[in-house]
């Protein structure tokens, strides 16, 4: 129990908790406020997904990732249940709002999105870094939400995040993402860090 304490401190987990909960509350509220309708719009649906995956960030690595390296813990099966409960996390947090007035999904919907976007950001920490990690998910999901297509095929796989629930393309480029970052960072970690230049 200590160790996990200490792990969740050294990843600054409260404060993603507490960021994600109020990101979440804020959206809900400000879709409570501004339209009679029970069911969100698609594109704050998936943009709270993105805000909730990009909040999770800056816990993929720790102050000192060397000191993880060159432990003797099995690190990989941790970094794999880091991502699971992230994504856990977000799936809760957004369909808890399905018992209220302002519902966002379908869960369907919530689950690909978090998924793959999850995916996508733990595949740029492993290669990029965490601090770089959001950028591409960010620039992807804007352009699926301002341009959406439904077809060709194509066009369905580069704006997944936008499609329905029974898209199959979607649903595959979303595995195929969220498997990708799961593998990556849970056998190399984060990118490493370069190294200070001397003085």
């Amino acid at each position: 129990m200590r160790f996990l304490t200490l792990y969740l401190r050294s990843r600054r987990v409260p404060l993603a908790l507490a960021v994600a909960a109020g990101g979440t509350a804020l959206m809900w509220t400000l879709w409570s406020i501004s339209s009679d309708e029970r069911d969100a719009a698609s594109w704050l649906v998936i943009m709270t997904v993105l805000v909730l995956a990009a909040g999770i960030t800056h816990t993929l690595s720790s102050a000192d990732d060397e000191v993880e390296r060159t432990a003797a813990l099995p690190w990989p099966p941790r970094r794999a249940a880091h991502l699971i409960a992230a994504l856990a996390v977000i799936v809760a947090l957004v369909l808890v709002t399905q018992a209220t007035g302002a519902r966002f999904g379908p869960p369907a919907v919530v689950v690909r999105d978090a998924a793959g976007l999850l995916g996508l950001i733990a595949l740029g920490a492993a290669v990029a870094g965490p601090a770089r990690s959001w950028f591409l998910p960010l620039i992807w999901t804007m352009a699926a939400t301002m341009f959406p297509q439904n077809t060709p095929l194509f066009a369905e796989i580069a704006t997944w995040q936008h499609q329905p629930p029974d898209s199959r393309p979607a649903a595959v480029t979303a595995a195929v993402l969220a498997l990708a970052g799961l593998i990556a960072y849970t056998a190399t970690g984060p990118a490493r860090r370069a190294a200070a230049s001397p003085a």
